[in-house]
């Protein structure tokens, strides 16, 4: 897994981003979750430099996730070493809101845990 460090000048930007959502890092840890398209992510690591919590690392896909991606998705996650964002600590989310508005693919998404994630109105 990855060992990113924190990039406080883009985590600045993301917290100005006008599209930001999320709830300022108040929410309760836990409430909510990043969830990331594995289809969409090319492991560039934005979300581990941004997130005030620790809640991301970048590392290899899981082979049977990978395998079950639309065709042209694995041969994205292929080019870029099959290295996606991964929530090991997905219970510390505070709901910021930087991960999505820094992440270049548009791949992840914030919801409240044990709800389906909202729909890209891409």
């Amino acid at each position: 897994m990855s060992s990113m460090r924190k990039n406080p000048e883009k985590a600045q930007r993301a917290a100005r981003h006008p599209e930001r959502p999320g709830h300022e890092c108040k929410a309760e840890p836990g409430r909510y979750l990043s969830r990331v398209d594995r289809g969409r992510c090319e492991g560039k690591a934005d979300c581990v430099e941004v997130c005030p919590y620790d809640v991301f690392a970048v590392g290899p896909i899981d082979e049977l996730e990978y395998q079950a991606l639309p065709l042209l998705s694995r041969l994205r996650v292929w080019a870029h070493g099959k290295q996606t964002a991964l929530t090991p600590n997905a219970s510390a989310c505070r709901a910021c809101g930087l991960c999505v508005v820094a992440c270049p693919e548009k791949a992840i998404q914030l919801g409240e845990a044990g709800k389906a994630a909202p729909a890209r109105g891409d």
